[in-house]
């Protein structure tokens, strides 16, 4: 009971104004920009959804945390739409502000390829990033990881042009 009270304490306590002060407008251009690069380069579809805190129907449900931040990065990458690419090689890039808590999700194009012990390799790699505030080292960091795999199993056909299917900018809240 406690923890539940802390947990809704904490997330209360952080909104959108918080995601936008950690994530300022020139961060958001040049992650932007960043995306649109990487996509070049591949036939996938790169997403970064960062937010301060959880709802609070996420904050009452039973289950670690840890699986909780799960669960509310799959729902967003089934909202965003991030499953809805040609070869189903989409990839969100989540970060929850009031965790600290990264999650990486990719649809099962990509992660026939990639194994599950070399996404938590990689959210490890990011976490003393993110932990120490250094959201675009760590961001950046992550869609470098997440590009390289794409090129290594999706690279972008020279003579073919790759449209853009989803929105190349972070979405905060």
């Amino acid at each position: 009971m406690f923890e539940t009270v802390r947990r809704l304490w904490r997330h209360r306590w952080l909104d959108e104004h918080d995601t936008r002060r950690a994530i300022d407008p020139a961060l958001v251009e040049r992650l932007t920009r960043r995306v649109r690069a990487s996509e070049l380069r591949h036939s996938g579809e790169v997403r970064l959804y960062i937010e301060a805190s959880l709802p609070t129907s996420y904050l009452l449900r039973t289950g670690s945390m840890h699986e909780i931040v799960r669960q509310r990065a799959l729902a967003m990458f089934s909202k965003l739409r991030v499953w809805d690419t040609e070869d189903n090689n989409g990839v969100l890039i989540y970060l929850l502000l009031a965790e600290h808590a990264i999650e990486l999700v990719a649809d099962r194009g990509l992660n026939r390829h990639v194994s599950p012990e070399q996404w938590h390799a990689m959210v490890q790699r990011m976490g003393a990033a993110f932990v120490a505030g250094d959201f675009e080292t760590g961001l950046t960091q992550a869609l470098e990881e997440v590009s390289t795999l794409l090129v290594q199993h999706f690279a972008a056909a020279p003579d073919e042009p790759h449209g853009n299917q989803l929105p190349d900018a972070p979405v905060l809240r």
